[in-house]
């Protein structure tokens, strides 16, 4: 298998993985706090990437890099997990899972910026022509959805993205699970504080469903997802790789109307769908 290929199946595994993100966060959001959830979220993979690194005896990233690792953190180790857990208590998973069609936009955008890539012309058109889906669908809701969740999901899609680029730029380096755990581990002892200090008084009322949540973003979404995704923009290229989150999505749709029951309705499932066919024209443009 050749480097774009190898590229290419890594990032899917992590699109698939990432597509259960809001739905989990929306069922822990039920139960915890948005603030304790994204810390605990963090400081439980903190401690399990801490252990990982201890067991392979990685050599420490160099001074130089401990700025790219800041922004990788404040990106998704922070930023995406607590906006959208803040979006999540005002809209859905699935209203929320539509504005994961903007991330490939975001990422490319910060694949230039960041990472020195330089797609033509016409992958721009598409992108924002998908863009465009997005944002006409948001509008379109008004006040039947909520302005609060939408500009908080994207705010959380401008932090993800810049998190995406700056970490597949470091992963070229480094390596994609060292540089997800090193950000992990620069932001472990503020997490930690914050964990116990934003603790509810009781955690009896918790239900399964939430603990459930919790594990998952906790261990899938914070830290094995970005091993496979983080390898896979620095072997197949960000921006191009990126298109695949628009596959998201559709996964994330399919997860929230069987688990949570919510209501996916043809609008979002045409919105996805537009949004997926021109970023997908991009892809051929990328490089």
């Amino acid at each position: 298998m050749d480097k774009a290929t190898t590229g290419w199946v890594n990032g899917f595994v992590g699109v698939v993985i990432f597509s259960g993100s809001l739905p989990a966060t929306r069922v822990a959001v039920m139960d915890f706090d948005p603030v304790f959830l994204t810390v605990a979220r963090a400081a439980i993979a903190g401690l399990l990437a801490l252990a990982l690194l201890l067991m392979f005896r990685e050599k420490r990233p160099a001074r130089g890099d401990l700025f790219s690792l800041a922004i990788v953190a404040f990106g998704v180790v922070v930023g995406f997990p607590l906006l959208t857990a803040l979006a999540l208590e005002h809209v859905t998973s699935a209203h929320s899972i539509v504005f994961v069609g903007l991330l490939p936009l975001a990422t490319a955008i910060f694949a230039v910026l960041r990472g020195g890539e330089r797609p033509r012309p016409a992958f721009w058109l598409f992108s924002c022509l998908g863009s465009a889906l997005v944002g006409g669908y948001a509008l379109s809701q008004g006040v039947t959805a909520s302005p609060v969740g939408d500009a908080l999901m994207l705010a959380a899609i401008v932090a993800c993205g810049l998190g995406y680029a700056e970490g597949a730029k470091l992963s070229r380096r480094l390596g994609g699970w060292q540089v997800i755990s090193w950000a992990l581990v620069l932001s472990l002892p503020v997490m930690l504080v914050l964990v116990f200090s934003t603790m509810p008084p009781s955690l009896a009322g918790v239900g399964g469903a939430a603990w459930a949540g919790l594990a998952y973003v906790s261990l899938f979404s914070m830290l094995i997802g970005f091993v496979f995704w983080y390898r896979g923009l620095a072997l197949g290229g960000i921006a191009a790789v990126g298109q695949l989150q628009l596959l998201q999505p559709f996964f994330g749709l399919v997860l929230a109307a069987s688990l949570l029951h919510e209501q996916v309705s043809v609008s979002m499932l045409v919105v996805t769908l537009g949004v997926v066919l021109c970023v997908a024209g991009a892809r051929m443009f990328a490089k």
